[in-house]
């Protein structure tokens, strides 16, 4: 079985193509805004947020280092719809905080659930916003509790809405929610 973070690019890989715009909304250290502009190629898309300069030069680097790119805006993921010009057709979050970084600087619900309304609105049919939750941290677990009473209010005629999860792990293991707007 595939942990959350990797099942995440199990999920956006069977649903991108190239040319598609796609959205990391916390960007971190870069690891998915390269996979995503792997997926959508030269003729698609990527925008990725982060509020860290460490974030924006360490995804620049990785972007560098394979000769890809993507718009890096070094703004929070609740102001992605000044970027949105066309349908979206995935997103991912990795909620909590930079790897390696200052944990005192975390994702913020009501920050979240505002990006999440913009990407839901702009989704096209069979897209996916793929939520990763990392949540053992001061603040974690009432974002948690947000993004899943959010995801399970959504109607179940506009969207299906899976959570992954591990249930058996210690010490607050990551899951997935993910929302695909149905067809």
């Amino acid at each position: 079985m595939e942990r959350a973070l990797h099942y995440s690019h199990t999920l956006l890989k069977e649903i991108i193509q190239p040319g598609d715009l796609v959205v990391d909304a916390t960007m971190g250290n870069g690891n998915d805004t390269v996979f995503l502009a792997q997926l959508v190629g030269p003729t698609g898309s990527v925008h990725a947020f982060d509020i860290q300069e460490i974030a924006i030069e360490n995804t620049k680097k990785r972007l560098d280092d394979v000769g890809l790119s993507a718009n890096l805006h070094l703004k929070g993921h609740e102001n992605v719809e000044e970027y949105l010009n066309h349908d979206l057709k995935a997103a991912i979050f990795n909620l909590g905080y930079l790897p390696k970084s200052d944990k005192s600087i975390i994702t913020l619900p009501e920050n979240t659930l505002k990006a999440l309304d913009t990407l839901l609105e702009h989704l096209l049919p069979s897209g996916r916003v793929v939520v990763v939750v990392y949540y053992g941290h001061a603040g974690g677990e009432i974002e948690k509790n947000e993004v899943i009473n959010y995801s399970q209010a959504l109607s179940q005629e506009e969207f299906q809405v899976l959570q992954y999860q591990f249930i058996n792990q210690k010490n607050n293991p990551p899951f997935l929610i993910c929302i695909e707007r149905k067809s």
